[in-house]
Parts: structure tokens; sequence; C-alpha cells
């Protein structure tokens, strides 16, 4: 039998073995796919597992993640740490072989994806990331010169985020991204018609990408072409479109039934059969591992060494700069990052948005690979570093990059830019359109990505904009994502807490909530305590707060002013800035219920948000609880009660 059509065949029945001992997976796009990843790995994929986290193998990205089975085999295959009986766990508890693919959970895996189309804009930010580092450094194209290949399917290319990604990608020219596209035209509920019905090769021709057919997904030699075609190519991104056939060589092939169910012994024989592949579940013929010994493996050691000289090279040409490379190679700034909390004179009063943008601008100047950019608000959410260029075809060495209003696909292209490695990144957008990026900031927080978010115009105060862009309940949803750190600075020293915790740390998400209108500068925020997410802003006077306050952002002032007033009428309060609470929550229980002091039916919560998750802290919530008016700000805050005299009212009836 022929090499390809012995591994391909090996690799289609191992698919199904491997569904059919889990009971469950997607068999069907795998076994259809099969080829497209062979025909890439051993002739064209530069990688060494060796050295699997080398910064300039070529990537790739699953976006059609529930073909899992189909990597997890091809990675096999290719020598990386999973082993037969990883396959045979499939799915299992604690197994590396999840049912979609993890980044850090298994060894070979570029990219977390399942959530269709997220997959294909972090395969953008991959190829961004390459684009822009290579141009940052000199001889940088001789250390940063790899391609990052994508895989598709009909679901991928449904869902809006697809759009979002493809049209960034033309229009930024990135000539070394090349996306599979898996054409079975089947879907989980029946034939792709039933659902679509565009022209997929004018779609993408229209957003400034080659496009490439193959008309038989099991023509090696025809994808091979394809793949050369498209490495050669210029100024633009490659689709290859390959027509396959899911499923194919079960009795059901063809159809939705292969989609998401194992075809079970009886038909997973029958398919073998088609492929004259006779050999016993999860068995390896040794002229498979060869084959890919003898391509892949030798192949990725060649180029691995070839790079290794290039890069010992640059490192006798430019010392200096291969120190920085090596510092920043896995995303970590800490060491750029200020350590202190800046003077502010009294007096000081601005929003804490434009405090944001001096701290990015400090950051610029510290942290060479720091790149981002905003939603079409760079303006608003102040997000522009004022003295780079934007990032273009005309500057691939720029820092600011214009997103466009593309807030998803923005976030999962950070993310992309953050599993390259060798950049820090930060994006920014409104509170209220956090909605939109919700699904790819959870896709970092499973990844472990310390991706920065900016979101300014943070509550109703935002004013004559009304209901539809002022946030209620986007807070409360950033809290709920496991492992996000979410901070509401109080004034600008806050604000540069906020921008020290962001990126001091490597290993999570971050999200700084901004102020459109001013703030004051307020005492006490130079605690070193802010450090820890909450602490006493104003202590109470006598030995026992008759009642404490939490607050955050912009109501810690408001907080502070009943205070001050209460004082006269001998109402002995303690207020305390809840900066982050995710952060607050990790310390020690001790300092956590010093802070917190009252008993929890004399505390109360301000925050011009929703109440919701606030009742952990406090019975009493000063909160807003319905969506916002068109007003200006004065009128909005008297109208929901957010003024001195309510909140003292509220306190009085506490007492």
């Amino acid at each position: 039998m022929k090499k390809s059509i012995l591994s391909i065949a090996c690799i289609r029945s191992l698919v199904i073995d491997i569904t059919n001992r889990a009971k469950s997976g997607h068999p069907g796009m795998a076994i259809g796919s099969a080829p497209i990843l062979y025909t890439l790995y051993t002739r064209h994929f530069n990688a060494n597992p060796e050295h699997p986290h080398w910064i300039n193998r070529d990537r790739f990205v699953l976006s059609a993640g529930h073909a899992s089975a189909l990597l997890y085999t091809i990675l096999h295959l290719c020598s990386y740490n999973i082993k037969i009986d990883d396959l045979m766990h499939f799915r299992s508890l604690k197994s590396i072989t999840p049912g979609h693919p993890e980044y850090g959970v298994t060894e070979g895996v570029d990219a977390t994806s399942g959530p269709l189309g997220q997959g294909i804009a972090q395969a953008v930010g991959l190829a961004l990331a390459e684009t822009n580092l290579k141009n940052i450094y000199h001889d940088g194209n001789k250390i940063i010169n790899h391609y990052t290949y994508c895989l598709v399917g009909d679901g991928c290319l449904e869902e809006g985020i697809s759009q979002e990604a493809i049209s960034f990608a033309g229009l930024q020219k990135l000539n070394r991204l090349i996306v599979f596209y898996d054409s079975n035209k089947v879907t989980l509920d029946g034939d792709l018609s039933l659902s679509s019905i565009e022209d997929t090769k004018k779609r993408f021709e229209a957003c400034s990408w080659n496009v490439i057919n193959v008309n038989d997904g099991n023509d090696v030699e025809k994808i091979d072409k394809a793949i050369i075609k498209a490495k050669s190519s210029i100024d633009k991104p490659t689709l290859i479109i390959v027509n396959t056939i899911i499923g194919q060589g079960s009795k059901n092939q063809g159809t939705s039934k292969v989609h998401g169910s194992p075809l079970g012994e009886e038909d997973g024989m029958l398919a073998k059969k088609s492929y004259n592949y006779n050999y016993e579940s999860f068995f390896v013929p040794k002229e498979v591992y060869d084959d890919f010994k003898e391509s892949f493996l030798a192949r990725g050691k060649k180029v691995y060494d070839s790079w290794l000289k290039q890069y010992n090279n640059f490192k006798r040409n430019h010392p200096s700069e291969a120190s920085k490379f090596e510092s920043l190679e896995n995303n970590d700034v800490s060491n750029f990052v200020f350590d202190e909390i800046p003077h502010y004179d009294e007096g000081f009063k601005e929003a804490t948005r434009v405090t944001s943008q001096t701290y990015l601008n400090l950051l610029h100047k510290n942290i060479l690979t720091l790149i981002g950019g905003s939603a079409d608000v760079a303006s608003s959410v102040k997000t522009n570093i004022k003295d780079a260029v934007n990032f273009s075809p005309l500057n691939r060495e720029g820092r600011n990059i214009n997103f466009g209003i593309r807030e998803f696909a923005m976030a999962a292209i950070q993310n992309g830019i953050l599993l390259h490695g060798g950049l820090r990144t930060y994006v920014g957008a409104f509170l209220v359109f956090s909605d939109y990026l919700k699904p790819a900031i959870r896709l970092a927080s499973i990844s472990h990505l310390p991706a920065v978010y900016l979101f300014s115009h943070d509550s109703i105060a935002l004013g004559e904009d009304g209901a539809t862009h002022q946030p209620i309940e986007q807070l409360a949803m950033l809290r709920s994502i496991p492992n996000v750190e979410v901070y509401r600075p109080c004034d600008a020293r806050e604000v540069a807490v906020s921008y020290h915790d962001a990126f001091k740390q490597n290993d999570h998400p971050v999200c700084i909530i901004l102020s459109r209108q001013s703030l004051p500068l307020i005492p006490g925020s130079d605690s070193l305590d802010a450090f820890k997410g909450g602490y006493i802003i104003s202590k109470e006077i006598g030995k026992e707060p008759m009642l404490t306050i939490i607050a955050t952002g912009s109501e810690v002032s408001l907080a502070l002013e009943a205070q001050k007033e209460l004082r006269l009428q001998n109402i002995d309060i303690r207020v305390v800035s809840m900066l982050c609470v995710e952060r607050f929550l990790k310390q020690d229980p001790s300092y956590i219920k010093s802070v917190l002091k009252s008993p929890y039916e004399k505390r109360m919560v301000v925050e011009m948000l929703t109440s919701f998750g606030w009742h952990k802290f406090a019975p009493h919530i000063m909160s807003v609880d319905t969506f916002g008016l068109s007003a200006p700000i004065n009128d909005l805050l008297n109208h929901f009660g957010f003024v001195k005299e309510e909140l003292i009212k509220r306190i009085l009836e506490i007492i």
C-alpha cells in the first residue's frame, strides 16, 4: 500500500477507535479532513516536538475544535507527548485529550478552540504577532518567519466572528496566514443548504484573500500544490477550499448522522474495510510511524537546528535586543512595570480613562513589545499610544492597532497574539460592549492568557447616550468569569495599582473599568493595601464603625461625602474601596475580616450598576437594577439616587 494511503487510513481508523471507545465525539469531519492534516504535517509544517514551545515553529489552530480526535492522532504520530493510552482516554476525566483542544493541557496544541469561529480569529492574532514581532527587532525576519495554519468548517464560517476576522486579516495583508476550509456541506442539523447558500470563494475574495480550490479532499498531491501556492503569496492571506466527504467510509457518509456521534463497532469496521485497513483497534503500523519520522520529525529537526544558528548570530550581532527578546518571549513583562504608586498633588481631578492613557504611554516607553488598540473608540477609551505608529501593511512595526468595529474578533485576535508569545497586549471598548467580547474573555481565562481589557464609560453616568449604552449587568458578568480579575479604580492612584497588577502577572486576564467623568483624587488611596484589592480608604474615628460602606469607582467619593456629613451627626462609619473583588477574596481571612469589620447586617455596598453578586458582602445594596435613561449626568444621578442626600438617608434607615 502506498505510504500516504496507509497513513491516512491509519489516522481515520484511529479517529474511529478514539470516538468509539469514548462513546462520544465528532468523527465525521475528523475522518474527512485527515488527508489535509496528513499533507500539512508530513510535507510543510515546521515544528520540533523536542522543543514544543520553540517560538518560530509554525502554528496550527483547529478552529473546528470538535474534530479534536484528528489533531490528537496527528500529534501522537508526530511524537508529541501524547501516547496511545492518552488517545484511549479521550474525553476522560483529567486526561490530556479533552473533547475540544486546550492550550497548555495537550503538548502541540497551539490554541484553545471549540466555540466555533474563535479559532480563525485566534489564527489571525498569531499571524499578526509573527508579522509585528519580526519587524520590531533588527534582523527580526531571520528569527521570526513562520506560517500560521488554521482548519475551519462550515460552522466556523457561519459564526459572525469569522467575518470580522476574515475582513481584518485581508485589510492587514497577513500573507503568512493559510486557512483550510473543510467543505463537506453538512452541519449538525443537516445539509448546509438548510442554513447557507453563500458563495464562500467570492466572500473571501471580496475581503482581499487568495482562494484556491481543491476539488478532491483525498488527493494529497493537489492539497500539497495548494499549500505551496499559498505559501508563495506576497500580500494576501489564503483560503484553501477542500471538498471532502464527512465520515467517509461510513454507511452514513455525507450526512449529519456522522457529525457528532461515534460510528459504532459495526459501521467502524465497514469504514475501515473501505480504507483497506485491517488492523486491530488502536494499532499503528511501524510504516506509519516511520512516515512521520522521515518527514515531519526529520524536517523539523533540520529547520530548528538551522534557526538556532541564525539565532546565535542574532545574539552576537544584537546582544541587547536578544536579551529583551528572550526575557519577553513568554509574555512576562513584570520587570518593566513600575512598582510604586505615583505621586499626585492635592486637588488633582481627572477621568480615569484619561489617567489610563497616561499609564499606557508610560508602559509603552518601558515595554518594547506592547501592542494593542480598540474597536474604533481609541479617542473615547484613550487607547492610543501617542508616539507610536499604527500597525498596517505599510508599518509592520506599528503598535496601535485599528481593529475597527469588530469587538469580538478584537478580543479573540488579542488571544492569538498572546498565544504566539513575545508581545504584551491590551484592547479597549465601552463597558456595555463587553457583552460582545465575553466569549473571547472566557477563552482567554481558560487558556490562562494575560489579556488586558480597558473598558470605559463605566456606568449610567455617561449620560445622554441612554439605556443602550449605559452598562448595568456587565460588571457582574465580568466578575462571574473564573480566573478573571476586574478592577474599578476610584481615582488616578488606583488606576496605577490596576495597571501594576494587570501587567505584573502572567496567567490570567484583567479588566480595568474606567470612568468617562472626572474623579477627584481621594485621600487614603495611596495605601499599599490597595494592592490587596480591597482596603480601608477612610477609617472611622472611634473604636468601632456603626456601619461599613463598600464602594467602587466613582461611588467611593460619594461614600466619603456621606461619611463626612454623618460625622457632624456623631454617626461614625467606615469606607472601604473595593478596587478588585477577586484579589480581595484571595487575601488572608483575617485581613478580609479586619477590612469589612462591621457585622454583615451593618454593611452597605454602593455601586452604580447591578446589585447582582454583592450580597455576599452586605444585605444593603445601593445600585441600579433597571436599565438606564437618556439624560445629562446630573439629572441621572438625582433620578437614580446617587447623591449624598439619598445615601445619607439610606444609611440612617439602616442604623
